[in-house]
């Protein structure tokens, strides 16, 4: 990162504070830091004349938002699913490939076989390239560990990615990802250990910010997860869940009578679960990168929950099997043409929406007081940034303050 004057000045900018109910601009902008903190925001016009030792920065006509919250991912594993994808396009059915030992079993084996400094390694790059399309927050799942062991390994390599990176790291344990091999049909004494040994562990460690279980009808049935949740209430962890992709288990209302953060995928979601997430203040993250990979072809209810008022923030789902991209600009593309979300409904849910779904309440708005963790873009128009894909128009990022 290059270092700065402990007070900055942005001018010459359109400012797109993400308050409001749309992209709250700001023409003729100025944006203030001190530190790490942003100290004002307005027009050039009211702007407090600037101190000496201020840097006064050009941001030459673009535009300035939040920077950008990535809230789901599983960025750190081993191995690739490369050869599965092939297989799957040469007519193997799921089925067949998880026979092979394929599938998440295949990911588990590379990543328990794995060094952490190879994991660091590759989830690393992965960071990087999210950085690269504008994004200061990211959120981690475990889930390829699956025990004690592998779990603590994936959470300590999540937490190592901001100490090597300028880059802000949240963890989230989600050991009830899928049933190890050495668990093979015995899933509740699976989830014995989860709510007996690999959460209170690792939270005692204080590696987990959160805690996420797959609700689903090749996951875990939505006793087997109320069980994580109460684990997780007992250790005073907030929650996140993966629910309603390819069925309706009802895990969305289920997250929601235990006041979870987010329902992520939310496909199969129907109108109960939705006004549930609204009584709770439950974010909706969708992940169009997964539906698109996966060729799915059912809408999450993007009107019910525009009706009801859910927040609804967007995700890469950066991970081997059904979203292996790392690029959030392209998931704003995704989340405009495929579900029909409008730009500013795109730009919310990576911005704000996104910093309410991992509970982070000092940034993804620009306003006085909070975090100056900002992107600068080459664009006139904040709908270019859902409209094109390809050309990045990112021309400078802040991350508490500092330009990286």
């Amino acid at each position: 990162m290059q270092a700065a004057s402990s007070s900055q000045r942005i001018e010459n900018i359109t400012l797109a504070t993400m308050q409001g109910n749309g992209y709250g601009l700001i023409e003729n902008a100025v944006v203030d830091i001190h530190g790490d903190t942003i100290a004002y925001v307005g027009t050039s016009q009211d702007a407090p004349a600037p101190s000496a030792d201020m840097q006064v920065i050009d941001g030459k006509g673009g535009l300035l938002t939040p920077g950008l919250i990535d809230c789901h991912t599983h960025l750190v594993w081993a191995g690739s699913r490369a050869n599965e994808f092939a297989a799957r396009l040469h007519g193997a059915s799921y089925q067949e490939i998880a026979e092979q030992g394929g599938g998440i079993a295949a990911t588990v084996k590379a990543t328990r076989e794995a060094s952490e400094s190879e994991l660091l390694r590759l989830a690393k790059s992965r960071a990087e390239a999210l950085m690269a399309s504008g994004v200061t927050t990211v959120e981690i799942k475990s889930g390829y560990g699956l025990d004690l062991a592998n779990e603590r390994k994936q959470l300590t390599v999540a937490r190592q990615l901001q100490e090597v990176l300028p880059l802000a790291v949240q963890t989230t344990l989600l050991a009830a990802h899928a049933v190890p091999p050495e668990f093979k049909g015995q899933p509740d004494a699976y989830i014995d250990v989860v709510v007996k040994e690999i959460l209170p562990k690792l939270a005692a460690a204080g590696l987990v910010d959160a805690v996420d279980a797959f609700c689903e009808n090749i996951g875990f049935s939505p006793a087997q997860t109320e069980r994580v949740f109460q684990a997780a209430k007992q250790h005073k962890l907030p929650i996140k869940l993966h629910a309603e992709q390819l069925s309706n288990q009802n895990g969305s209302a289920l997250a929601a009578k235990y006041q979870a953060l987010s329902s992520d995928h939310l496909e199969h979601l129907d109108e109960a679960g939705v006004q549930a997430m609204r009584e709770a203040g439950t974010v909706a993250v969708l992940l169009p990168g997964a539906f698109y990979f996966l060729r799915e072809t059912k809408l999450p209810p993007i009107s019910l929950l525009r009706d009801y008022g859910v927040p609804i923030a967007i995700a890469t789902d950066a991970n081997p099997g059904s979203a292996p991209i790392h690029n959030l600009q392209l998931m704003l593309q995704m989340a405009a043409t495929f579900f029909r979300m409008t730009p500013e409904e795109c730009l919310r849910g990576v911005t704000c929406n996104a910093a309410q779904a991992l509970g982070l309440t000092d940034r993804g708005i620009i306003a006085e007081g909070k975090r100056a963790d900002l992107a600068l873009w080459n664009v006139q128009d904040a709908a270019e940034l859902s409209y094109q894909f390809g050309v990045n128009p990112l021309q400078q990022v802040w991350f508490q303050g500092l330009r990286r």
